[in-house]
């Protein structure tokens, strides 16, 4: 007992304590890289990776961060290179690739899309509200899609541009920055993975629509495989998978949604001005400045990292939630400096562990503020 004291009082104190710039800590472990093959490591980041440990000890879980200065070109990596499921960030390149066919004109945002009793998938936001047949902007799926993460308002839109279009798209994305494309996996619209998920239980699941994944959800994830067994009418002991749980995880061994955090923040990086070399010509500053206004609109996760990142950070970013899962991503700017001289960054957070996503809100807060503590984003504040 007195150990796991003294280590939460340690944790703790990591946590709050200043950043120590005297050359205390061991680099050599630090999985770093550089963009523009800038060799040199900074002395904030022997002091982000003391905190990020403390970090983890107490969420009793596993970290992944990726912070890079797209000023600079200096990058720091936490399990960054690992693959990790990206949940609702798929949904930035949805958008971007929307505002790249709203700008050769083969759609405009005030285009409607009529609503479909098949187009609803369950989860957060506004668009199952409407009656089957209404007709839906463009615009209004896009701020729901992006600031509350709307599913079935991306689903829409997917099927509006074209589900190759939009794995198309990221890739470019990512090469633009310099990255490697096949760090990321295949894209699938979100009904797609209810039914991969489900189908990791039992392969009739596949068949499913949206409506009854809505309705799988209204049971607690202990239930949801003797729900699911009588939607089919089979029993639990043909399912191929003990449970939920272990259904998720082997429906992301797939590679379905999953990617390192580097290479999603090489598609991040694709979206800023600073980083912006021409190589997307087909996504101008318009397009991408009106993506950027979105993701700062963003309402979903205040208790992620914008808690810790505190009021003097501007931040467009994106967030996701699955099972057992969370992230947070998008590009920060300090609002009180110079940001020629310090910024932007681009930042790509992930977690895995706990249930309760409360437990993966906290330690993204705290990995905030480690960022904001240990001087990965400038002077700290």
């Amino acid at each position: 007992m007195r150990h796991w004291i003294q280590f939460g009082l340690v944790a703790l104190a990591l946590l709050v304590a200043p950043p120590v710039y005297a050359e205390v800590y061991e680099t050599a472990g630090f999985d770093t890289n550089w963009y523009y093959e800038v060799d040199k490591k900074s002395a904030w980041q022997g002091d982000l990776t003391a905190r990020l440990k403390a970090i983890e000890g107490v969420f009793e879980g596993q970290l992944g961060v990726y912070v890079q200065n797209l000023a600079s070109g200096e990058a720091f990596s936490w399990r960054a290179h690992d693959p990790w499921y990206l949940a609702s960030l798929i949904k930035i390149p949805v958008a971007a690739q929307v505002l790249a066919e709203r700008q050769v004109g083969t759609l405009t945002l005030d285009e409607r899309l009529t609503l479909a009793r098949s187009d609803f998938v369950d989860g957060a936001g506004p668009t199952n509200w409407h009656d089957p047949g209404t007709p839906i902007s463009i615009r209004y799926l896009m701020e729901q899609m992006i600031t509350v993460s709307d599913n079935t308002a991306t689903d829409m839109l997917i099927d509006r541009v074209g589900l190759a279009e939009v794995n198309a798209r990221a890739r470019a994305m990512i090469a633009a920055s310099g990255g490697n494309p096949d760090e990321l996996g295949p894209i699938s619209k979100l009904v797609g993975v209810r039914q991969g998920v489900y189908g990791e239980l039992h392969p009739d699941a596949r068949a499913l629509g949206g409506m009854d994944f809505i309705a799988l959800r209204q049971h607690s994830v202990s239930q949801r495989g003797q729900a699911l067994a009588r939607a089919l009418g089979v029993s639990t002991q043909s399912f191929t998978q003990p449970d939920y749980d272990h259904a998720f995880d082997a429906y992301e061994a797939t590679g379905e949604n999953v990617g390192t955090l580097s290479a999603f923040g090489d598609l991040l990086a694709s979206l800023h001005p600073v980083h912006q070399r021409g190589a997307m010509d087909d996504l101008g500053d318009e397009q991408r400045q009106t993506l950027l206004a979105l993701m700062q609109r963003t309402s979903s996760g205040k208790r992620r990292l914008k808690a810790g990142l505190g009021d003097s950070v501007s931040f467009a970013h994106k967030t996701g939630t699955q099972q057992r899962r969370s992230c947070d991503a998008g590009i920060a700017e300090r609002t009180d400096v110079d940001t020629a001289a310090e910024g932007p960054w681009v930042i790509v957070t992930c977690t895995r562990g706990p249930e309760a996503v409360s437990a993966h809100e906290r330690a993204l807060a705290r990995v905030g503020e480690a960022l904001r503590y240990s001087g990965a984003l400038g002077k700290p504040w």
